[in-house]
């Protein structure tokens, strides 16, 4: 689980999710966008991540699917709104089986001394929005995603 304090509300709509990589910003960013390593640390463990479109450019769309061991599916899609490499993705955020839930979310990648933190804020439409998806085990699943792209960005740098 990455450090205490990766997960902060911030205001009454948004959540602040901060993490320290211990690699160079250009990898945690295209860690963020190579669709082939994207089921790698995308998500819980426990599930099986499937890229049907990843876009990476402004105005360009993107559709995971997760499936579970019992074969239940789960999609969330978006939209790049701003694509700034190395240092800034912006998209919108859906969970396709509750509609009408659209969140914005601004990663920023700040690199000091070879370490990259990475920075999500996630603006969501109401207070009731963020707080439904924080009740939802978000902190627990964000953290084990955390874990899993440290471990990747680990191997992918030898």
């Amino acid at each position: 689980m990455p450090k205490d304090g990766f997960f902060e509300y911030k205001g009454d709509k948004e959540i602040v999710l901060t993490c320290d990589f211990d690699a160079p910003r250009e990898l945690v960013y295209e860690t963020s966008t190579d669709p082939a390593l994207i089921p790698r640390w995308w998500g819980q463990a426990g599930l099986e991540t499937t890229v049907e479109k990843m876009e990476v450019r402004p105005g360009g769309e993107w559709r995971f699917v997760q499936q579970d061991k019992d074969g239940n599916e789960f999609a969330f899609s978006g939209v790049y709104k701003e694509v700034s490499p190395p240092g800034r993705l912006v998209y919108t955020f859906n969970f396709e089986p509750m509609p009408g839930h659209e969140s914005v979310e601004t990663i920023t990648f700040e690199e000091r001394d070879g370490v990259t933190t990475f920075r999500d804020v996630i603006s969501f439409q109401s207070p009731e929005d963020r707080d439904g998806m924080a009740q939802s085990g978000m902190k627990e699943g964000v953290g084990e995603t955390m874990d899993r792209m440290a471990a990747l960005l680990k191997e992918l740098r030898g």
